[in-house]
Order: structure tokens, then C-alpha cells, then sequence
């Protein structure tokens, strides 16, 4: 794309993506009311116009797409399986435009930080583009500077992802996403902030630094702004790449665990989590550890939310439906039926049933069906029955964190005693002691967050 196009990303150029996005969105929930069938006949249709068109935007709204496409009946199965699919495909900002950008961050003598700086983009990220550069010292570091304009482009993206949910909530009402919605809207404006990336960037050095699995990358805090972060240059191989070496069980194992234990430390003894388990946002280390990137989705809980999903992995364990309730209610959700939570326990059973057998396993044993699908499909289909559930905002990034993770598992092959793995990092759990490290680390990193 000429830089003149990228330039256009203003006003204007807003009011253009605006009407082309609109347009379409609006066509489709014509055709849907026309038909007046909802999203079932012509969904694999409208499904592909949508992706068409959010395939071409630099990256909010797919990833709230994406996110919401882990809920199971938040979206049509078609709908879904194209959301899951998108990838930021955002043209890169050509050298010129790069320069002034970076003036506009760290001042017209920018360079002088630098030694070396890459003209061009070494990766994409959904707001931005990553260079590779070299301090006056000699330190490698990754600069990811956000594409121009986001904020306007992020609000834009949200009117739009609001009006397609809205159409289809209006013809489908098994999730009521207010809440989720809700939680999305805040997650994706935080990513606008690198500053705060930084913060959660040295939080999750703080909670992982025991850890000889798991690398977080510094940030250099004085080279970066809101807009652009510098940070510390990790290398190593994506995920794809190392499987097409054809690994073996035990190398596969291992990479399993090292994902485990950077995901799962944090929220079980910290109460916090990385939103996006994208294979993008993390590489391998030549270990068969991993370089933890991209801390824009990071959420913390209150130590409750925690107690819950322990809680409800032991009521599914052994049976008892009193304690399946309160668990469910520490966790947020109000006023569910029986009814309604038996169907919710069969989707929970889904994702808790590694950690609940005591033996080694792969992470799903049918390994014919896509992670999750035919759950998701029967748990839509009873609560469409029981009248629909609101789900809590907390519930969307530990929804997604489990179904994406699940994914990468099973990309794996990863056979692990998965209940051993859990019960090693909650064996001491109280809310007490969670909240008394949640508050130190936070400290310790600089992030503010009211819990």
C-alpha cells in the first residue's frame, strides 16, 4: 500500500473503513432479517462476508472476534471457525512514514538512541509493527511502534463489532453478552497503552522468575512511550516451525510444559492471566522453553474468582451440585437455574476433564473434532432450552486462555498427567495467601489495577 493510503487512516479515512465495514455488516443482517432464519442455511455465507471484511482491518476488531468465537454459542459455528481463522494482515508502514512516527514518539533526534534500526518491519502485531534495533551499547531490542490513529480505529472497530452482535442477539439469545462485551471494550483499550504493556510486561517477570521455562522480555523503559515500546529482542523459532521438524513425545512434552507453567503459575498463584494464548505471541527457545510475548490482554482477578474455578473442578470431580453452585457464584454468575447450571457443567466438565483424571493423557482424547466444537454445540443448544446465561465479564480471557491452550496441546500431542501438573500449583491455595502475593507483585511491577 502506497504510504499516501496509509496516511489516510484519519478522519476520513476512518469514515471510508466505517461505511465499507458497515455496509457489509448491515447487508448481511438484511439478508438475515429478509430471510428471517437467523444465521442457520446461509450461515458458512454470511460468515465469509464478515471475515472478508474484517480480515482486512489492522486488528482490533478480529481480536475480539476471536475472543468471542471461544464462547461456546457466542457465535454461530461457521462464524466461528472463520474468526478463529483471521490474522492481522495489516500492510506495513513504509520507512518514511516509520521515521515520523518515531520522531513523533522519542523526538526528531530519535536515531541517536540507536546504533542500528531496522527499516524494515521484522513482525506484525494486531496495533502495530515490530523493528529490530541495536542501543548504543550493543543491546538487541524489538521496538513496536502502533500503527497510527488506533484509538480512533478501535472505537470505530467497536461500534461495528457491537452492531453485528446485536443483530445476531437479537435472533439468538442463548449468551447474553453485555457483560463480555463489556470486558472486550476495556481489554482492547488497554491494549492501546504500551506503557501498560511494559508494567504487565515486568509483572509477569516478577511471577515467572523462578522459572528456567519461561523467558519475559525487558522492557527499556526509556525508549518507550504509549505508542511505542522498546523491549528486550528474544529469539527464537515459531511454534509451526518446530513441529515440522517432527519433534519427539519427549521434546513435546516438554515444550507442553513450559506453556503450562506460563500460563497457569500466574493465575493460580498470582490470580493473573495472559488473555490471548495466540501462537503468535509466543516463539520457542532452542531448550524447548518459550519467549512469552505480547502482554497487551493481561487480566487480574480478585483471589474469589480463583477459589471458584478450583472449587468447580473439585465439584465436578466428586459429584456435588451445592458446591458446582457457589463455585459458579463466586465467579460471578447470578440467579442460575439447576437446570441452566447442568448445562454450564457440561461445558466446565469439557475443559476440567484433564485435570480431573489422575493418569497420563493427551489433552483430548478425540482427536477427530476440532477442540471443543461439538461441546460448544450441545451446550448452545441447552441454553437456548433453559432460556440463556449472562456470563460474568471475568469469564471471557479464562474461557479463551483454556480453549486456546487446549488447541496448542492438541497441536502438540502432548501427553502429561495434567492433574498432577494442577494439583502441584494449588496445593497451598488460600485467598489470603493469593491476595498477599497478587498485591506484592503488583507493587514490585509498578502496574495499578483495582481488583
Amino acid at each position: 500500500m502506497a504510504e499516501r493510503d496509509l496516511d489516510s487512516t484519519g478522519l476520513f479515512g476512518e469514515l471510508g473503513r466505517m461505511i465499507r465495514t458497515t455496509g457489509t455488516v448491515g447487508g448481511i443482517a438484511a439478508r438475515i432479517a429478509g430471510n428471517r432464519i437467523g444465521f442457520r442455511g446461509n450461515d458458512a455465507a454470511h460468515a465469509e462476508d464478515l471475515k472478508s471484511v474484517l480480515g482486512g482491518l489492522k486488528g482490533p476488531l478480529m481480536k475480539a472476534a476471536q475472543l468471542l468465537a471461544t464462547i461456546p454459542g457466542a457465535l454461530p459455528d461457521e462464524y466461528a471457525t472463520e474468526m478463529a481463522q483471521l490474522q492481522a494482515n495489516a500492510p506495513p508502514m513504509g520507512w518514511s512514514f516509520v521515521r515520523r512516527r518515531m520522531a513523533a514518539e522519542l523526538g526528531p533526534d530519535w536515531q541517536k538512541h540507536f546504533r542500528e534500526f531496522g527499516r524494515e518491519a521484522a513482525a506484525a502485531a494486531s496495533l502495530g509493527q515490530v523493528h529490530r534495533a541495536v542501543l548504543l551499547n550493543g543491546e538487541v531490542v524489538a521496538c513496536k511502534l502502533q500503527y497510527p490513529d488506533m484509538a480512533t480505529t478501535v472505537e470505530a472497530d467497536l461500534k461495528q463489532f457491537r452492531m453485528a452482535m446485536g443483530v445476531y442477539h437479537r435472533l439468538d439469545n442463548a449468551i447474553r453478552q453485555e457483560d463480555v462485551i463489556e470486558e472486550l471494550t476495556e481489554r482492547l483499550r488497554e491494549e492501546l497503552d504500551y506503557r501498560r504493556e511494559a508494567a504487565n510486561m515486568r509483572l509477569y517477570g516478577v511471577m515467572l522468575k523462578d522459572s528456567a521455562s519461561v523467558t519475559i522480555p525487558k522492557p527499556v523503559d526509556a525508549l518507550s512511550t504509549r505508542r511505542l515500546l522498546t523491549m528486550e529482542w528474544v529469539t527464537g523459532r515459531g511454534l509451526q516451525a518446530v513441529l515440522d521438524t517432527n519433534p519427539s513425545q519427549e521434546e513435546r512434552n516438554r515444550m507442553a510444559k513450559a506453556l503450562f507453567e506460563a500460563w497457569y503459575v500466574p493465575l493460580y498463584r498470582y490470580g493473573v492471566i495472559h488473555g490471548d494464548p495466540h501462537m503468535g505471541n509466543f516463539t520457542v527457545r532452542e531448550d524447548g522453553g518459550f519467549n512469552l510475548l505480547d502482554f497487551g490482554a493481561i487480566r487480574v482477578f480478585r483471589p474469589q474468582f480463583i477459589h471458584g474455578i478450583i472449587d468447580l473442578c473439585e465439584a465436578l470431580r466428586v459429584g456435588d451440585e451445592d458446591r458446582a453452585a457457589h463455585a459458579y457464584e463466586m465467579w460471578g454468575f447470578k440467579g442460575l437455574s439447576r437446570e441452566t447450571m447442568t448445562v454450564l457443567n457440561e461445558w466446565a466438565s469439557f475443559l476440567y476433564e484433564p485435570l480431573m483424571q489422575d493418569r497420563v493423557r493427551t489433552i483430548n482424547e478425540d482427536q477427530e473434532t476440532i477442540f471443543g466444537r461439538d461441546i460448544a454445540a450441545r451446550v448452545h443448544t441447552g441454553l437456548q432450552r433453559t432460556g440463556g446465561v449472562k456470563p460474568p465479564r471475568e469469564f471471557v480471557l479464562v474461557d479463551r486462555s483454556a480453549i486456546g491452550l487446549g488447541s496448542v496441546f492438541m497441536r502438540l500431542g502432548a501427553k502429561l498427567n495434567w492433574h498432577r501438573m494442577f494439583q502441584e500449583l494449588i496445593a497451598d491455595f488460600s485467598e489470603e495467601a493469593l491476595a498477599e502475593r497478587q498485591q506484592a507483585a503488583l507493587r514490585e511491577a509498578g502496574v495499578e489495577v483495582s481488583v
